[in-house]
């Protein structure tokens, strides 16, 4: 297979990679707040996407997500105090607006006790607190707008003497850090864990450590596809060391310093390595080859583990609750949904179950049903048959079982269309508009540059032109949104992406300009671009881009269908076969008279934030109108 060759300089010295690893790992460990200025919440400390909140949670989002409180023990001269975070409550709520505040700054606080009402994207939902205390310090004042899940909003404390001790202004470098011994034991077990190479830097002579790099934007992970130097091979500057599978195609890896490759710690066939991860070593001498064997063990393959079979009969009877308390909208959600609550998790204080685990649960699917006691009679009490009919039922189980189904590993384009349609059915507001198009003057027009200037063009090749001269006449159809800045963004070029079947996935080659090209130039671009996807040679800025997209099903026996978007564009535009069908005509003379016409059916999917109705409405009119006079191409 010819491959890609990308230059990617991802070396770095063994010290610095030491320290990237210690600071990486120190970044995950959770933060205790201690004390909170409401100016410094959002630009210091508390960023909730970046540090956690909760004990024991390492970068797990669904579990800050619904923290309500963290209690903190100051060694700052701060008495021991309650931070309340901005809740989830509901899934899909990740910010929220302070509608009113029922308590002030120094009022007594109930178990139960509505503290503020909280305006989510459903409904105004009322805050209840679950720990009797006082309110000492409102962090987000009233009629706060956008405020992010897991932002505290609040600090309660226990005492009310302890009010006049939350200083009015906290600094944020009031706030250290202690963590328990626990969580420094968990913490250590899961940097053991997370990797099992395991390096004696003490002994290792100077080295460089390379890394899985990202080769493209969307690449979290790759697959070492083949090693094409062994450990102890010399390494020239530019030398290709192993070919990566990422999730656009499989790039030569390149190496731009000299040296041996002294070991490899990700070996041939590794899948799902992730970016940054160490995949191999490599030295300056010839020499220092058995030093670092020596003194580097294990590799990044996965291991095997067994399953451990448990005794469920017994499980089901030693059951506890993790919890001690539940809230009353947690006690309402687990009886809707008929939830077994020894399957949740609380996250409350004092082991206090909330709502928030609840819907965590039900979003995860973690909950399990709850069974009645009649179902588990059923279930448990063994059927009854007779001999022959339990021996026929016994061997067609057998046979349905052995061989009914077959696991096909997805490779990284795959996983990684899978993820994006999924991102963009759930984030992206579709907007579907159909036409249909009269063929006759398209296949009439590809005739004539057959006949008379022996052009043989494709119907995709013209579609793909009459797209891009409707885009250009109304410009407001080539945009896209822009999540940063929620605004529409208008592009300068028309790059039209091409959707090509290859064996390993879909890829989408773009056709660059295509409003400036002729049609013979774009059907001799497609025709290259298409076999570079099928043979896994596309370049990065062949396939990365595009501001409108294609998918042509005209080859197969598919009228019509609705394609998804492919982000961060706008538009797709699926196109479906042509068919004859008899239509009445006007004829010269003025009268209606049946014909045959081919025609072919369109469907634009559109992004609803960029295209509403009238835009999309004029882009499809003049795309029929290109259509309809083919010739206009020309111009």
């Amino acid at each position: 297979m010819a491959l890609s060759r990308l230059r990617h300089p991802v070396i770095c010295r063994a010290p610095l990679l030491i320290k990237a690893r210690f600071l990486s790992s120190s970044s995950t460990r959770p933060s205790l707040i201690r004390g909170l200025n409401s100016t410094d919440v959002a630009e210091s400390l508390l960023r909730p996407t970046s540090s956690s909140l909760v004990n024991g949670v390492h970068n797990d989002s669904s579990k800050i997500k619904f923290r309500i409180g963290v209690r903190n023990y100051s060694s700052a001269g701060l008495p021991e105090h309650t931070v309340l975070q901005m809740p989830a409550l509901s899934p899909t709520m990740n910010q929220g607006n302070i509608a009113k505040w029922r308590k002030k700054e120094g009022d007594k606080i109930e178990v139960g006790d509505v503290i503020c009402e909280i305006e989510t994207d459903k409904a105004t939902l009322e805050f209840e607190c679950l720990e009797e205390g006082f309110l000492a310090k409102i962090l987000v004042p009233e009629g706060s707008k956008d405020v992010p899940v897991g932002q505290p909003i609040a600090i309660t404390v226990e005492d009310q003497d302890d009010i006049v001790n939350i200083p009015a202004t906290i600094s944020g470098s009031e706030a250290k850090e202690k963590p328990s011994s626990e969580q420094s034991l968990k913490q250590g077990e899961s940097i053991q864990e997370s990797s099992s190479v395991n390096i004696g830097t003490s002994e290792l002579p100077p080295h460089i450590v390379l890394n899985m790099p990202a080769l493209s934007p969307t690449m979290n992970q790759g697959n070492i596809a083949k090693w094409l130097k062994k450990e102890g091979d010399k390494i020239e500057v530019g030398d290709v060391i192993c070919e990566i599978e990422t999730d656009k195609a499989t790039l030569e890896y390149e190496c731009l310093e000299e040296g041996f490759l002294a070991k490899i710690l990700a070996p041939e066939g590794s899948k799902d390595v992730a970016v940054g991860q160490p995949i191999a070593i490599t030295v300056e001498d010839a020499s220092d080859l058995e030093a670092v064997k020596a003194s580097v063990s294990g590799d990044l393959s996965v291991k095997d583990e067994s399953p451990v079979l448990q005794n469920t009969s017994k499980d089901v009877k030693t059951q506890k609750l993790s919890f001690s308390r539940i809230s009353p909208a947690a006690k309402l959600l687990i009886s809707e949904h008929g939830l077994d609550a020894s399957s949740l998790t609380s996250s409350g204080p004092r082991g206090t179950l909330l709502k928030g685990d609840v819907l965590a649960a039900i979003k995860s699917g973690k909950g399990s049903v709850r069974v009645s006691g009649q179902q588990e009679k059923i279930l448990s009490s063994p059927p009854v048959h007779s001999q022959t009919s339990s021996g026929k039922m016994v061997s067609k189980s057998t046979v349905q079982e052995t061989g009914s189904y077959e696991d096909l590993p997805n490779s990284q384009i795959r996983k990684v269309i899978a993820a994006r349609l999924l991102e963009s059915k759930q984030s992206i507001p579709h907007l579907y508009l159909s036409t249909d198009v009269v063929l006759d003057p398209l296949l009439s027009f590809r005739k004539e540059l057959k006949a008379k200037y022996d052009v043989k063009v494709s119907v995709n090749d013209i579609v793909i032109k009459a797209v891009a001269v409707a885009l250009r006449n109304v410009p407001e159809a080539n945009a896209y949104w822009d999540a940063k800045t929620d605004e529409i963004v208008l592009c300068d070029s028309v790059d039209i992406s091409i959707a090509v079947a290859t064996e390993k996935g879909l890829m989408t080659p773009i056709i660059r300009n295509a409003d400036q090209k002729s049609i013979s130039s774009i059907s001799l671009e497609v025709k290259e671009l298409a076999e570079k996807a099928r043979v896994g040679k596309l370049k990065p800025n062949e396939f990365q881009g595009g501001t409108f997209s294609i998918s042509n099903l005209g080859m197969f026996p598919v009228d019509h269908f609705c394609a998804i978007i492919n982000p961060p564009q706008a538009g797709i535009l699926a196109v479906g076969r042509g068919n004859q069908v008899v239509e009445p005509v006007i004829a010269d003379d003025g009268t209606e008279k049946p014909a045959v016409v081919t025609k072919m059916h369109l469907t634009l999917s559109a992004d609803h934030r960029v295209f509403d109705g009238k835009v999309g409405g004029t882009f499809m009119e003049a795309l029929r109108s290109n259509f309809s006079d083919i010739k206009r191409l020309l111009l």
